[in-house]
C-alpha cells in the first residue's frame, strides 16, 4: 500500500508546552543513546527505563523508542543519536475533528489531551480519510523545525490499480527538466527559465560569500531549495495528471546515475541546472502515480538518447536538443525521442 506523510503544525503552543516538548526530546534522546550500549537490549520493555531514570516518562514513548533503537542499531554507524524525537504509534495518537478545528492528541509528561494543528486544505483530505478509516494512520513524529512544532503522520491507502496499459516516458535532462511521452502526445518542461533563477541565487552566494554573510548564504540556500522542491511538486503534479488524461496505467523513468556527466562543458546553457533535485523530481513522479493508481517501472537510460525508432544507434545522431538519424534521416526534438526510448525500454529494465 502506498505511504505518504503529513506534516501537521502544531497552533501555537504555549510556551509551556513547547518547553515541556523540548524536555521530552532530551530525555528520549538521551533514553536512546543509553539503549544503543545496553547488553539486553534485544529483551527490552517499557520497564527498562526505570533502570535509566526515576523521572515519569510516558511509556508509549518508551516502547516506541525501543523499538526504533532495535531496528536502526544495525545500521547506525554512530555510536550515539544527536536528536531523538519522541514518536508516537497509531494506538497512541488520536486525531479528531472538532467543528471545523482539528486536534490531534498524544502522550506528554502531562496528562494526553487534543492539541489544535494547523490543516492545509489538501491536508484536510486526508484527516478526514484518517477519521472515517479509508485510511489508515502510522507512526507519528512530534519534532521541531526552526521556532515551530510539527506532528509527522505517517499514512497508508488502498490504491485500486488502473487497468490501463498505455505507457508514459519521462525524460529529465538539463537543458529539458522533464520531457513525457505517450503515443504521439508530448509534454514538455523548459529549464531555461530555472537555469536562469539558478544563476542568480548562484550569484547571491558569492556576493555574501565575499562580504563574508554566512548567516545570508544559509538563508538563500533554504530559498531555493524550498523553490526547486515546490517547482518539483508542480512538475510532478502535472506529469502525472497528463498521464491520467492520456489512459496510461504505467510510468517509465530512467536511473539518473551520472546524470551530472552529461554535460559536456562548462558553458552549457543547462549548466546551472547540474545540482537539480531530480532524484526528489522521481520521486515526486513515483508517489503522486502511485497515488493514482499508475505504476512505475525503472528503466537502463544507456543509448535512449541515442538510438533511433529504426533501430539504428549511433553517438553522433544526437546533437544538443536535435536527433537526425544517419541512417535514416530521421529527425525530432533529441529528449522526446529519449522519452520515446524510454517508454519502449529499449535497454532493458534497471536492475
Amino acid at each position: 500500500m502506498p505511504t505518504i506523510t503529513l506534516r501537521l503544525e502544531l497552533y501555537k503552543p504555549t510556551k509551556v508546552k513547547q518547553d515541556m516538548y523540548e524536555r521530552m526530546t532530551e530525555v528520549n534522546t538521551a533514553f536512546a543513546n543509553w539503549l544503543l550500549n545496553h547488553p539486553e537490549l534485544n529483551q527490552a520493555t517499557s520497564k527498562i527505563f526505570k533502570e535509566f531514570s526515576s523521572q515519569r516518562f510516558p511509556s508509549a514513548i518508551v516502547n516506541q523508542t525501543i523499538r526504533e533503537v532495535k531496528s536502526q542499531k544495525k545500521k547506525q554507524k554512530a555510536k550515539t543519536f544527536q536528536k531523538r524525537w519522541c514518536c508516537f504509534n497509531n494506538q497512541n495518537l488520536k486525531i479528531e475533528k472538532k467543528g471545523d478545528f482539528y486536534t490531534a492528541a498524544f502522550p506528554t509528561l502531562e496528562k494526553k489531551i487534543g492539541v489544535p494543528v494547523v490543516v492545509r486544505p489538501y491536508q484536510q483530505t486526508w484527516l478526514d480519510r484518517i477519521i472515517d478509516g479509508t485510511a489508515k494512520q502510522g507512526t507519528a513524529t512530534l519534532y521541531k523545525k526552526k521556532t515551530k512544532w510539527y506532528l509527522a503522520v505517517a499514512i497508508t491507502f488502498d490504491v485500486q490499480q488502473r487497468e490501463e496499459t498505455k505507457v508514459m516516458g519521462v525524460d529529465l535532462g538539463l537543458r529539458y527538466i522533464a520531457v513525457a511521452s505517450v503515443g504521439t502526445k508530448s509534454l514538455f518542461f523548459r529549464g531555461n527559465q530555472c537555469a536562469f533563477i539558478r544563476r542568480r541565487y548562484a550569484a547571491l552566494r558569492r556576493r555574501f560569500g565575499k562580504a563574508k554573510k554566512l548567516h545570508m548564504i544559509r538563508k538563500i540556500g533554504d530559498k531555493e531549495s524550498r523553490w526547486m522542491k515546490d517547482m518539483n511538486h508542480q512538475i510532478s503534479r502535472q506529469i502525472v495528471r497528463f498521464a491520467l488524461a492520456n489512459g496510461v496505467g504505467v510510468i517509465r523513468m530512467e536511473d539518473l546515475t551520472g546524470i551530472r556527466k552529461r554535460a559536456k562543458s562548462a558553458k552549457e546553457a543547462g549548466r546551472s541546472l547540474h545540482s537539480w533535485a531530480f532524484h526528489q523530481l522521481q520521486t515526486m513522479i513515483a508517489y503522486k502515480a502511485e497515488m493514482a493508481g499508475i505504476r512505475v517501472e525503472w528503466v537502463n537510460p544507456t543509448y535512449t538518447s541515442q538510438t533511433c525508432r529504426c533501430g539504428y544507434r549511433d553517438k553522433g545522431n544526437r546533437n544538443g536538443i536535435h536527433f537526425q538519424c544517419k541512417k535514416c534521416g530521421y529527425t525530432i526534438h533529441a529528449d522526446l525521442n529519449g522519452a520515446i526510448n524510454i517508454a519502449k525500454a529499449i535497454s532493458g529494465f534497471a536492475a
